[in-house]
């Protein structure tokens, strides 16, 4: 089968179309035709072994989202069927409960086998089915980006009707995180630096909106949204030129959801305000099974379709990469395996 692996050593220039043997699928195991898979960030960092340790070994084949059918299963295998579509969960192990260590270090694309694959073979615990409404295009686009956005909002927090959530940016995890704090009730800015985007969210669904190009000051600007009370979630994508605006615009006790660092890695910003306005700052990476089948409930009840903005072909992936890494996309860029 074909695959795209990171070979030889690590780095962009040894991420190479390459074919694997096809895997047979052992007891408890889905054997999954792939159909498409979609890029997030952490896609780019992983080729330079951008975690480290926690990256895996080579050769290693990338991308951590996607979509398949269940081809064949292992013996006493329950959960999925033949014929059906399923995602696989980016952390393996992480099915409920707290984090801890082996949940957030077992994931996909890394140090885990990811889905840029003809095939892959997983436990039937890592996969759950998406709804007969979604295309495999969009499916692809659930479970890293969709899922994040939807722990940010109902898992490490409760958004509730009336709330005023601030999101960053107009990529998969924003765009999917103004879906589902509308979905919410909740009063809903979204910042972006292009007047075209932001038109763009206002027909989504958007409340309020800041170009943050002309309004450089934008949590300055966000004042006469809230009444100068602050907004009750702030959803942290950009980081380290980010943060200190945010910091500045949300309320007492309101949360920060420290989901990105696009801007930077390094926190340079007065800790106090996090101390005197009593702020919780809660990281979230992605998410576990049960919040992943929650999330699937919601969209199939309220028909949410996610925005995919460009596909790209099994064998351009490089191109598809290098289109996310240029940030002018809207919503997910997601690769067809035809």
């Amino acid at each position: 089968m074909r695959v795209f692996q990171i070979e030889g050593d690590w780095g962009m220039a040894n991420l190479k179309l390459s074919k694997r043997p096809q895997p047979t699928p052992a007891a408890g195991q889905v054997l999954l035709r792939m159909k498409a898979s979609s890029l997030n960030f952490r896609d780019l960092v992983v080729p330079d072994r951008g975690y480290g340790s926690y990256t895996g070994t080579l050769p290693l084949v990338p991308i951590s989202d996607g979509v398949g059918e269940v081809v064949a299963v292992g013996a006493g295998v329950t959960r999925v069927a033949v014929g059906d579509r399923v995602c696989p969960t980016f952390f393996q192990n992480w099915i409920a409960g707290e984090p801890d260590l082996e949940r957030l270090t077992q994931s996909l694309g890394g140090p885990i086998d990811g889905t840029m694959a003809g095939y892959m073979c997983l436990s039937e615990q890592g996969v759950v089915k998406v709804p007969a409404y979604l295309s495999d295009l969009e499916a692809a686009t659930l479970p890293c980006a969709a899922l994040t956005a939807w722990s940010a909002l109902n898992t490490c927090a409760a958004v509730k009707p009336g709330d005023r959530v601030l999101v960053q940016g107009t990529g998969g995890v924003a765009l999917f995180a103004l879906m589902f704090a509308k979905l919410a009730g909740a009063h809903v800015t979204v910042i972006s630096s292009s007047d075209d985007k932001i038109a763009r969210v206002k027909q989504m669904g958007a409340d309020a909106c800041i170009n943050y190009r002309n309004e450089p000051e934008w949590a300055k600007a966000s004042r006469g949204i809230t009444g100068g009370t602050g907004y009750d979630l702030i959803l942290e994508l950009g980081g380290e030129k980010t943060l200190p605006q945010s910091l500045r615009c949300i309320r007492p006790g309101g949360t920060l959801s420290m989901i990105g660092i696009l801007s930077g890695s390094t926190m340079a910003t007065s800790l106090g305000l996090i101390v005197t306005r009593q702020v919780r700052l809660q990281g979230v990476t992605v998410g576990h099974r049960d919040g992943f089948e929650a999330m699937l409930r919601a969209m199939a009840q309220h028909q949410i379709k996610p925005v995919v903005d460009r596909v790209f072909a099994f064998d351009e992936l490089k191109e598809g990469m290098a289109y996310l890494k240029s940030g002018s996309q809207f919503g997910k860029v997601c690769v067809s395996h035809g």
